[in-house]
């Protein structure tokens, strides 16, 4: 028994409103449940020097700080309390070398592992002691 006559049978469609709704829903679930990562440390190569060495070198004042935060001033450990501190250790270091007309340059020589208010620390020292030349030391790359 046909009980539709003259009916033709309709094809079957996909609603698509519905299935771009659900799509939507799962895109901001992936979006908020996603982690993103964050870099903390950044990997740097520190920089090479590869100039020739001044033939005319002025006067120097080595400070070295190491990874644990330890000072030394011209091979000589001092200890560190305060920057002020610090300031008198090279004030003093400076007019122990004498008046040879021109100031001391202070080269910092900073650990690859030492803290960053370490250097900022032997920075203001020698702004408090009068030394206004400074200069950082790096490892020459071998090439040539």
């Amino acid at each position: 028994m046909n009980f539709r006559k003259g009916k033709h049978r309709e094809d079957p469609e996909i609603n698509l409103i519905p299935f771009i709704d659900v799509l939507l829903v799962i895109l901001i679930f992936l979006m908020i449940t996603t982690t993103y990562s964050k870099f903390t440390a950044l990997q740097i190569t520190l920089p090479t020097a590869d100039a020739e060495k001044a033939i005319d070198r002025p006067a120097e004042i080595n400070v070295v700080v190491d990874a644990q935060g330890r000072y030394a001033i011209n091979n000589t450990q001092v200890a560190f309390h305060d920057v002020a501190g610090l300031a008198a250790d090279l004030r003093n270091v400076a007019s122990a070398m004498g008046g040879a007309g021109k100031e001391p340059v202070v080269v910092i020589n900073a650990d690859a592992m030492a803290a960053h208010q370490s250097v900022i620390n032997i920075l203001e020292a020698a702004r408090l002691a009068g030394l206004a030349q400074l200069t950082f030391s790096a490892q020459t790359s071998g090439k040539k």
